[in-house]
């Protein structure tokens, strides 16, 4: 528990269980159980420990081609940015990134892909990172050159990837390594808004979104050039609270309404998702807009739920519990983003060239066949295959007929 909680006598409500990976609420009044969930930690896990279990496979998964997401979902105060961010950003690269025990999710993470990609075999690579901002429902720039206020960004929805949202003038920024990636985060991070409250004395105002991309180049075991495209977007929501509780007034009342109503939205978002409901109601905010493909679409998405054990909490404890279970039931399909290389494409069309010549030269020739052998062979090949298959395929169908009829006539010498 924080000093806050200690300081207003608190009891301890929570009990995690890893083994069973549940977490049972014991209160006054309550005995509930939540889960089983994917992983469940307790008060002294360590940074490593999650990274390893959530974040690592996702980061293969990026190099691989996929879009991956991993949100931190939970109360002001129980240590989402922690989680996220880590406790300082400038010494976050003075160890290997599976060395550090403090270091968060996002610096961590980037220190894992420049060293998974600088062990490659990859012709060439490159990653480009953006950084953005969600606060009282308008999106802004924490790497643009603009000053905190202006610059506001539109969303739009892609023509291209269905589902998917482009934030148009959003600036990427191309790394090289990693030492500019920890400039970048503390740029980002000074910008972002953060409030005195009751509950927390540097809470979060806003939610973010920090992207990394990276575009791979290299050949196939058949010699073929690919290019792999993979996401990697890692999200803070800002944390959710009673109003009342947090002391929140005039302005930071209105902030902590605002952020109330896009966790709200997006808890109508999963709860559409899982009931089966024909209308998600994704428009209904900038923040699910933006989730939209992570949640229910193409992409490979981990939420990490955070909770306070005090028993002053347990409200928002549960609502927490709650959201995790329910989000869990989720169903994503995630697609790999490769294509071919342009020199690629031009092999496949030649080859595909060369195909047809050859069939218009055995025609000419008049060799009996109008085709090139080889071509024609393949083709009766393919065709004895399929053939093969049908004939399987009816032999299955005859077996169930007959089976059925011996258990009707079973059925009938029973009644004789």
């Amino acid at each position: 528990m924080n000093d806050n909680e200690i300081a207003e006598r608190a009891r301890c409500s929570l009990m995690a269980n890893a083994r069973k990976r549940i977490v049972a609420v014991i209160d006054r009044g309550v005995n509930k159980e939540f889960g089983p969930f994917d992983k469940v930690y307790g008060t002294h896990a360590k940074q490593l420990d999650i990274y390893l279990d959530l974040v690592e496979p996702l980061v293969k998964n990026v190099l691989a081609g996929y879009n991956c997401t991993l949100f931190a979902y939970g109360q002001t105060s129980t240590g989402k940015t922690f989680t996220m961010e880590g406790e300082q950003i400038s010494s976050a690269y003075e160890h290997a990134w599976n060395e550090d025990s403090s270091v968060g999710i996002v610096p961590r993470a980037l220190q894992h892909i420049f060293t998974e990609l600088e062990n490659q075999d990859a012709e060439e690579f490159s990653v480009r990172v953006s950084y953005v901002e969600l606060y009282n429902e308008e999106l802004y720039d924490l790497l643009g050159n603009a000053e905190l206020g202006h610059a506001r960004l539109r969303l739009f929805e892609d023509s291209v990837r269905k589902g998917s949202v482009i934030i148009s003038g959003l600036e990427e920024v191309p790394v090289s390594d990693r030492l500019e990636v920890r400039e970048l985060l503390k740029r980002g991070a000074e910008k972002r808004r953060t409030a005195v409250t009751q509950m927390n004395l540097n809470s979060s105002r806003s939610h973010t979104v920090f992207t990394i991309t990276v575009v791979i180049r290299e050949n196939t075991v058949s010699g073929e050039e690919v290019i792999k495209q993979g996401k990697l977007s890692l999200i803070d929501l800002a944390g959710s609270e009673n109003i009342g509780r947090s002391g929140s007034i005039d302005k930071r009342a209105r902030e902590a309404g605002s952020i109330n109503q896009s966790l709200l939205t997006l808890g109508r978002v999963i709860m559409a998702l899982t009931s089966g409901a024909g209308h998600v109601p994704y428009r209904e905010s900038k923040l699910t807009r933006i989730l939209q493909d992570s949640l229910g679409g193409k992409t490979i998405t981990t939420i990490v739920a955070t909770l306070s054990p005090a028993s002053t909490n347990i409200e928002e404890s549960i609502s927490t519990l709650e959201y995790a279970s329910t989000a869990k039931n989720i169903k994503n399909q995630p697609e790999i983003n490769q294509k071919l290389t342009h020199r690629a494409l031009l092999k496949a069309y030649n080859d595909e060239m060369n195909r047809l010549m050859r069939d218009l030269q055995a025609a000419r020739d008049k060799t009996g066949f109008f085709v090139d052998r080889q071509n024609y062979e393949c083709a009766l090949l393919i065709n004895m295959n399929t053939q093969l298959a049908q004939q399987s395929q009816q032999i299955e169908t005859l077996t169930d007929e007959l089976q059925s009829v011996l258990e009707r006539i079973q059925l009938a010498s029973f009644y004789i």
